[in-house]
């Protein structure tokens, strides 16, 4: 079960939603073989804050985010826990050379307490931190 889940960071997101996006036809065909192969998407609240603002003056895409987000079956919202808060915070104090944001460093931190071994995101930052596979 382990290997088929996929964190979806909201850099894959807006790729995904928005035709203008550079990423947008690597993120269409990603999710084609996504769901070939039957991937469950693990995602955060804290993603779909960052992908809904980006919509938030679209009310068709941003109903296509919350949908995406809270109606679809396919996706987890994994609950970010306290000692998940308190060990971002410890990451980006041990790697204060790097510049990823606290929710990136969220994202990271439960990806691996949930084991997620792959990661679709366009954000360079996934990369600096390393450590999974890189769905493009």
């Amino acid at each position: 079960m382990h290997a088929h889940r996929v964190f979806l960071d909201s850099s894959f997101w807006i790729a995904y939603r928005d035709a203008r996006q550079t990423h947008h036809p690597q993120a269409r065909e990603a999710v084609a073989v996504l769901f070939r192969e039957r991937a469950q998407f693990v995602s955060t609240a804290f993603i779909f804050a960052e992908t809904h603002a980006t919509f938030a003056r679209s009310q068709p895409v941003r109903e296509r985010i919350i949908a995406d987000f809270w109606e679809n079956p396919l996706m987890h919202l994994a609950e970010v826990t306290d000692a998940d808060h308190r060990k971002a915070i410890a990451l980006l104090r041990q790697n204060g050379d790097q510049s990823y944001p606290f929710c990136d460093a969220i994202s990271f931190v439960v990806i691996k307490r949930l084991g997620v071994r792959r990661v679709a995101a366009f954000d360079d930052h996934f990369r600096q931190f390393g450590g999974f596979e890189m769905v493009r």
